[in-house]
């Protein structure tokens, strides 16, 4: 039988590992993508979730080359995604990390016609933060919509404890190193994230404005990788460094 959106979202949420959603609906597109996400977001609220923030997908350069796709995405975070300790293992089926700036708002932003400016305006900390993303596709392979119906391949994130006021760093040369196991795998500065993640916050209230969504106060905003995705093993020690906003060590059990 050939799958719908409930069917999608279901089969996405259910943890298994599996084919891309196009090889069995090759005209999936990213609408439809989007809706299944919306559709998966619905199930995760009805058994006890609660929307704490978006986040940016594909933002950066490595990321893009990574997956062969050249346009960056916006998915759900909700509360069972926060980290407060360890790398997860047992749920994930092949968990990747990334450093990450994150905004967190002070206001509502609601586009569209929101540019970084604008965006920035409505931000009252900026944090580090660690991404572990996984993707229910064998091998990481999908096309965007794939990705997008896959809410952005989320899992868990955690944020740093050290928060400024974004107008007290410069986020475009603020650097990340990441760690796994004790060596430095990988580094970037916020640069990497659409010239600067304020372009990805504006992007991410623009998004939402076209759907009539927008950004609430409070809500956490992940602005994409900084980095490429680097592969983490159960058990392994993950660690990213910023330049002013401290340092998140994540060890798994």
């Amino acid at each position: 039988m050939s799958l719908g959106v409930r069917e999608a979202a279901e089969a996405l949420l259910s943890g298994e590992e599996r084919e891309p959603l196009t090889d069995e609906w090759p005209d999936l597109d990213v609408d439809t993508a989007y809706a299944i996400q919306d559709e998966a977001l619905r199930l995760r609220r009805a058994r006890g979730e609660t929307v704490v923030g978006v986040k940016l997908g594909l933002t950066s350069r490595a990321m893009q080359r990574r997956m062969g796709i050249d346009s960056p995405l916006l998915a759900w975070l909700t509360d069972a995604m926060v980290l407060p300790a360890g790398v997860p293992a047992p749920s994930l089926i092949h968990p990747r990390a990334e450093p990450e700036l994150v905004f967190v708002l002070g206001e509502r932003l609601a586009g569209p016609g929101v540019t970084a400016a604008t965006a920035m305006a409505a931000v009252s900390r900026v944090h580090g933060g660690i991404e572990i993303v996984d993707s229910r596709y064998r091998d990481y392979r999908g096309k965007l919509p794939d990705v997008v119906a896959d809410n952005g391949f989320s899992a868990y994130f955690t944020l740093g404890p050290v928060g400024v006021e974004p107008s007290t760093v410069d986020l475009s040369l603020e650097a990340a190193l990441l760690e796994v196991d004790g060596a430095i795998v990988d580094t970037a500065t916020g640069a990497a994230v659409q010239g600067h993640p304020a372009e990805a916050l504006a992007l991410a209230a623009n998004i939402l404005g076209a759907r009539g969504l927008a950004l609430e106060p409070g809500w956490i905003v992940l602005t994409g990788g900084m980095t490429d995705a680097v592969d983490v093993r159960p058990g392994s020690r993950v660690a990213a460094h910023f330049s002013h906003l401290g340092s998140i060590t994540l060890a798994g059990s």
